[in-house]
């Protein structure tokens, strides 16, 4: 029997696995398909919140704590596995931000001490000379980094691989809760049971669904999102740029990313038509030089919406033995170290990173 079972081997899965080995835990990760296939890998990568400024301080506190430790998590897992996860560090410019919101921007970045700064067209320019003309300010925040997202999750799951006190088990969907009275011992699947001493359901938009099982209702519902990339060459943009609620993200190798979709459509992962003339247009109206470059793939993913956001993190009341870490909605990679250290935290007895009790799942979940 393994300490711990964790179901759901996306980032926050493979990254709460991959502590817990290291602080000598035996864990059994077990994922529906491939690790990292759902939202770690449709996202954009930008390790901030999208206007930070608009999410209670509870999500700031999880996501300044997150951005300093990338560094660290990038290098180790270069040099564990040779895989470079291409954490860029380039900030970001957030452009014709409406002067109420900025001084909105303004007040917490001195609450929060944070390098935030109103920039004019000479900085914007400079900085970006191939984005579209006519752009009078911006905010420029140059501790902004994006990680190449697949291949972090290509990263973690060597990782997970080749760590000998974690047990990986693909292509293995949950179909039950292996129970003994109020206490989980694991979960089923149809390839049989998984018990450990904790479990803990990292299932990202299909969480509400297990949940359901033990007659609890989990406000985590999919809201899909659909981006599109350019195969682009390097020097069209150079940094993360955002206009009004959307984004272009550079990769090392050129390719150019713009995102992206909110659609409440249940767990329909298709992509629309509407979608890609929509994406086009904005990645165009940021930067016109990307009518030049083949659109290289469109797709979609499903993102883990939650009320306001704040994720779930900690016991489920009524049930022994069973934990979340679920519904980061657009920032779950954002959040990931910290959601998890603070989950570690939680499960070995530690003084947690955070304060606990804004996630705490007690009082947030509902009986069916």
């Amino acid at each position: 029997m393994s300490d711990f079972v964790i179901v759901g081997a996306g980032v926050i899965g493979m990254m709460t696995a991959r502590f817990l080995a290291q602080q000598g835990a035996r864990v059994k990760l077990i994922e529906r398909s491939t690790c990292a296939r759902e939202a770690s890998w449709a996202g954009g990568g930008i390790v901030s919140p999208l206007y930070p400024w608009r999410y209670q301080d509870a999500i700031t506190a999880l996501a300044l704590w997150s951005q300093s430790s990338y560094v660290h998590l990038a290098q180790e897992l270069l040099e564990e596995t040779g895989c470079d996860p291409e954490l860029r560090q380039k900030g970001m410019l957030m452009l014709d931000v409406k002067p109420e919101e900025e001084k909105t921007a303004l007040d917490w970045a001195r609450r929060y001490h944070r390098p935030l700064t109103k920039v004019d067209s000479d900085f914007i320019y400079q900085t970006e000379p191939h984005l579209a003309e006519g752009f009078k300010s911006a905010i420029w925040m140059p501790e902004v980094a994006s990680i190449r997202n697949p291949r972090l999750g290509q990263a973690l799951r060597e990782s997970v691989r080749l760590n000998p006190r974690i047990t990986l088990c693909e292509e293995s969907e949950v179909t039950g809760f292996s129970l003994f009275g109020e206490r989980v011992l694991g979960v089923k699947t149809a390839r049989g049971e998984h018990q450990g001493g904790e479990t803990i359901l990292a299932g990202g938009a299909w969480s509400g669904q297990l949940l359901e099982q033990l007659n609890l209702g989990l406000p985590v519902e999919p809201v899909r999102g659909q981006m599109m990339v350019f195969k682009a060459v390097p020097g069209v943009v150079d940094r993360v740029v955002m206009l009004d609620g959307r984004y272009v993200i550079p990769r090392s190798d050129g390719r150019v990313l713009v995102g992206s979709t909110l659609e409440h459509v249940g767990f329909d992962k298709s992509t629309t038509e509407e979608a890609s003339r929509s994406l086009f247009d904005t990645a165009t109206r940021i930067v016109p030089e990307l009518a030049d470059y083949e659109v290289e793939h469109h797709w979609a993913g499903l993102r883990p919406g939650s009320p306001e956001g704040l994720p779930f993190i900690g016991a489920v009341p009524g049930w022994e033995g069973l934990h979340l870490n679920t519904g980061h909605y657009r920032n779950g990679l954002v959040l990931a170290p910290a959601s998890t250290r603070l989950m570690a935290d939680l499960l070995l007895g530690r003084s947690p990173v955070v304060d606990p009790d804004a996630y705490s799942p007690a009082g947030r979940l509902t009986a069916r």
